[in-house]
C-alpha cells in the first residue's frame, strides 16, 4: 500500500505542476529567462527529458515523504496537509531561494518555483495520509 500512496502523491504533485506552470507560463518564462520564438512558444528541441526527471523526482519526494511521516507518526488528513506544507515552506522553497539568488535570478522565478513547491508537498501530504 505505501508504494500505491508514494506513486498517487507523486503523481498528483505532478498534475498540479503542469496545471500551475501552465496558468504561470508566461511570468514563468520571463523570469526564469527563456527564449521565445515568434509564435510565443519557448525555443528549443522540446525534449520530454525535464518532463521524464521530474516525474522521477516526484516520486522520491514523495517516498522520503512517506518515510518520515511513518517515522514521525503522521496519519491524520491535516496532519499531512500541515506537514507536506511545512516541507515545502521550510524545506524546498528555501533552497530554491538560494539557487535562485546565487544565479542572480528575478525574485518572481523563487516566487513561482516555491509556491508550486509548497502547494505541491501539500498535496503530497495530504494524499499520503489518505492512502
Amino acid at each position: 500500500m505505501g508504494l500505491v500512496a508514494v506513486l498517487v502523491a507523486a503523481a498528483a504533485s505532478w498534475v498540479l505542476g503542469a496545471v500551475w506552470y501552465m496558468t504561470l507560463s508566461k511570468p514563468w518564462m520571463k523570469a526564469a529567462g527563456i527564449k521565445m520564438g515568434a509564435d510565443g512558444k519557448p525555443q528549443g528541441n522540446g525534449s520530454p527529458l525535464p518532463f521524464v526527471l521530474s516525474a522521477v523526482c516526484m516520486i522520491l519526494v514523495a517516498g522520503m515523504m512517506r518515510h518520515i511521516f511513518a517515522m514521525a507518526g503522521i496519519a491524520t488528513l491535516s496532519a499531512g496537509l500541515v506537514s507536506g506544507l511545512g516541507i515545502g515552506a521550510f524545506f524546498i522553497a528555501p533552497w530554491v531561494m538560494i539557487n535562485n539568488a546565487y544565479a542572480m535570478r528575478p525574485f518572481q522565478l523563487t516566487l513561482i518555483d516555491g509556491g508550486y513547491a509548497i502547494a505541491g508537498c501539500g498535496v503530497m501530504g495530504t494524499i499520503l495520509t489518505a492512502i
